[in-house]
């Protein structure tokens, strides 16, 4: 039996059909059913997970209203689940790589576009990075979005952790050659900021790069609790909000911050 005080979320490692949206969320449709039916409160998927992640396309952008969002939201009204998804969103000049979260009603929780844009791939020329936290509720869990290379930028998880955030969820297309690198962020964000921090990634090969899958979620200590292999497949995992705040509270390193030094040390 589930316990109540926990909070179940299932982590989508799919292969996208590439730049096929209608046919991947068909495949979505079908995890997104199994993830409800197994307690999960939140199901997340990959980053642009729907087409596949190409810095460099302009093909299917979509606002809102668009087949992936819509789609979506009919996945979480019929199954009854939250869902975090993310796609090519249009922007006044340029696209955004945007994150979506869905209520189990349908409704839009949040949004947030990927703050740091992969200059080694120049995602940066195709797309406008975000300038906004993405932060939502899911029963008693304070909750924070970031993207794929974001992971690499210590200090958006950081604003997270001080507005209170418990865990972050970070869809990705991380690359099977940088593989090691993903671990040791995933569990060095979670112990640092002392939260959870569920790193979703995708799997298989696209015409831009071989995936590595791997996803996985580190509690507040940093210590991976669950992880998946290279393939496609859901993995569940408990979360539990007292353990961040008991985590917090019994090894208090936010208070040893020297933040006024930093300020004049980086000058």
């Amino acid at each position: 039996m589930q316990d109540p005080s926990l909070v179940r979320i299932c982590s989508a490692q799919i292969a996208s059909i590439w730049e096929e949206p209608a046919k991947t969320l068909e495949k979505a449709g079908m995890l997104i059913r199994h993830a409800a039916a197994s307690g999960a409160a939140l199901v997340c998927f990959p980053e642009q997970f729907a087409t596949g992640w190409d810095p460099e396309s302009a093909k299917n952008l979509e606002d809102t209203g668009g087949l992936i969002v819509s789609s979506l939201q009919e996945y979480a009204r019929s199954n009854r689940i939250a869902i975090l998804g993310s796609f090519r969103k249009k922007g006044t000049h340029l696209p955004e790589n945007t994150a979506v979260v869905i209520d189990k009603d349908g409704r839009i929780l949040a949004t947030y576009s990927k703050m740091h844009l992969f200059s080694p791939a120049h995602e940066q020329h195709r797309f406008m990075p975000g300038t906004d936290l993405g932060i939502f509720s899911l029963g008693p869990l304070s909750c924070g979005i970031a993207i794929c290379y974001d992971l690499r930028f210590p200090d958006l998880f950081r604003i997270y952790a001080q507005k209170g955030v418990q865990v972050v969820f970070v869809p990705a297309a991380w690359p099977q050659k940088r593989i090691n690198h993903w671990e040791l962020f995933i569990t060095a964000r979670a112990a640092e900021n002392q939260m959870y921090i569920a790193g979703v990634n995708t799997t298989g090969t696209t015409p831009v790069d071989t995936y590595a899958g791997c996803s996985m979620t580190a509690d507040p200590h940093g210590t991976i609790i669950s992880r998946a292999n290279d393939a496609e497949q859901l993995v569940f995992t408990d979360l539990d909000p007292a353990l961040v705040e008991r985590t917090r509270q019994s090894f208090p390193v936010e208070k040893d911050r020297k933040d006024a030094l930093y300020g004049i040390l980086s000058r």
